[in-house]
């Protein structure tokens, strides 16, 4: 649509062409973006200009005025069993794409030469009406790639590896031959060293809906699953992202386009189509066998160049809307504005994700230095203790937790209230949990006040990593880890002393002190 930017001539309407299994949440989305739209048989009945469709498939051709057919995703990769012409791909389908055999669209427009080659083979009748535009997606994508930062701190990923996996929609997708892939890698990657996401196909969220999808993932998403949106999210988890997880859905051709690291989930079957571009794709880079098959499936897939592979799907790279208004225009019979439209960046990711309320943590300790290692609690590796944010993990957790903290709220402008000293909380939840051997009331991302049953009342200050001109912070809650272990060793706790403490890819320098009297009547 920015194709038409700046054109007052242009009035837009949309229509929901009848028969699909999942349009239940079209009509809200275009809702949210302020679009107008038109019920079917209104549609059917009105004079347009210019009829604009990203699927061939409903009776498009009963719409007046001139047709233009762009695909949706990216490179034909698929065949859907059970409807159209057998083995044909999704959008070349001949079934579709000819009315009365003769081609209802007037212009194809087709992001790669190597796609009019494939129309002309299954509809030859078609391809002297396609047009090589390129991506529009694609080049909102490439303009979003700036962005990567912004992404990534509107998902809290700092430093950590970001590790999105994608899912088409049908009985071969990731997630119905895999569907406890996400949990199973939640469970085994260290929290503070990795995050993981996941891109559901719409048709998947148009069929479960949201309520479903958030009980059929609870696990993972109890572990900080990020959950993309479907309208838009999906973009910008791709640009954050360290590397991409994949079935046979397009989109990881978008991914690699940026250049990420793709590994290939797919089991097979009949609906990739051999020789196209996520067959390739998948031919030339690593399969992942299951969850503990990741660290090395990273590895290899780091030495294969992606943006070569994803070269045979996309052309005219930032070209797509410059070539678009030309032959749109041409179809309206209209001279275009001037100037040149431009791709426009995703917006960040809205979706925050739930930070673990517990975790099972490992320690390594080697003089004043500790390395923390923290998985969800229901996790299989062997790990030190429990450590719980007090209240909100629950109950279980709570009494449970050999260490237990708590983090500063904002505070109350209400008239009438109470809220504990950090010194008193400490000394509640020691009296209150008898299994608890540390307290942890975390001040500031970088001050906190900790008790221990037997050590004593300390000050905890952090100080952050800094190096090449960047600052990275540590989640104060994993050093509070370290910072239990140290004093469980039984070593002298003559405090002032420094700790290193090593949380996934970041190192703090942790001031363990007296308490001070400003930290023990600090108000949470």
């Amino acid at each position: 649509m920015p194709a038409f930017d700046g054109d007052t001539r242009i009035t837009t309407r949309f229509t929901l062409v009848p028969g699909s299994h999942f349009g239940v949440d079209t009509l809200s989305a275009l809702s949210r973006a302020g679009a107008r739209t038109l019920p079917w048989d209104e549609a059917l009945r009105t004079e347009h200009d210019l009829v604009l469709a990203a699927s061939p498939k409903g009776g498009l051709q009963r719409l007046s005025g001139p047709h233009a057919l762009l695909p949706h995703g990216a490179g034909f990769n698929k065949t859907v069993g059970g409807e159209g012409s057998a083995g044909a791909p999704s959008g070349l389908d001949p079934h579709y794409l000819l009315a009365d055999g003769k081609p209802w669209a007037e212009l194809h427009g087709l992001a790669h030469e190597e796609q009019v080659a494939r129309l002309a083979h299954h509809c030859p009748v078609a391809a002297d009406r396609a047009a090589v535009v390129g991506d529009p997606t694609l080049d909102r994508v490439l303009a979003s790639a700036q962005h990567r930062e912004t992404y990534r701190d509107a998902l809290g990923t700092g430093r950590r590896r970001l590790v999105v996996l994608t899912s088409t929609w049908g009985p071969e997708s990731l997630m119905a031959r895999r569907p406890r892939l996400p949990a199973d890698l939640s469970c085994l990657l260290p929290h503070d060293a990795f995050q993981t996401a996941l891109i559901l196909h719409p048709n998947d969220h148009s069929r479960t809906g949201m309520f479903d999808l958030s009980r059929h993932l609870a696990p993972a998403l109890a572990a900080g699953l990020v959950l993309s949106r479907p309208d838009e999210e999906w973009a910008a988890l791709l640009v954050a992202a360290d590397v991409v997880i994949t079935d046979h859905g397009s989109t990881a051709l978008y991914a690699a386009a940026l250049g990420r690291p793709v590994i290939g989930a797919y089991d097979g079957g009949t609906e990739l189509i051999p020789a196209s571009p996520m067959a390739t794709l998948l031919a030339a880079v690593p399969a992942l066998p299951d969850a503990t098959g990741l660290p090395d499936a990273i590895e290899a897939a780091q030495a294969v160049e992606t943006r070569r592979l994803a070269d045979s799907a996309f052309s005219q790279q930032h070209l797509a809307l410059a070539q678009l208004r030309g032959h749109l225009y041409r179809l309206l019979r209209l001279d275009p504005p001037d100037g040149t439209p431009e791709a426009r960046a995703f917006p960040p990711p809205s979706t925050a994700p739930t930070p673990p309320r517990a975790f099972a943590v490992r320690t390594e300790i080697s003089g004043h230095r500790i390395t923390v290692h923290r998985f969800p609690a229901h996790t299989s590796r062997p790990t030190h203790h429990l450590a719980a944010e007090h209240p909100a993990a629950g109950p279980r957790a709570v009494q449970s937790a050999a260490l237990l903290w708590r983090t500063a709220s904002a505070r109350s402008s209400r008239g009438h209230s109470s809220t504990w000293t950090a010194a008193g909380w400490t000394a509640h939840v020691l009296a209150e949990a008898p299994h608890c051997r540390t307290a942890v009331a975390v001040l500031t991302p970088g001050r906190c006040l900790v008790r221990h049953r037997t050590a004593g009342l300390f000050s905890l200050r952090l100080e952050p990593e800094r190096g090449a001109g960047r600052v990275a912070y540590a989640d104060p809650s994993a050093v509070a880890s370290a910072v239990h272990t140290w004093l469980g060793t039984g070593a002298a706790h003559v405090p002032p002393v420094l700790l290193l403490c090593d949380t996934g890819p970041v190192t703090v320098r942790a001031h363990l002190g007296e308490a001070d009297p400003n930290d023990l009547a600090y108000e949470l």
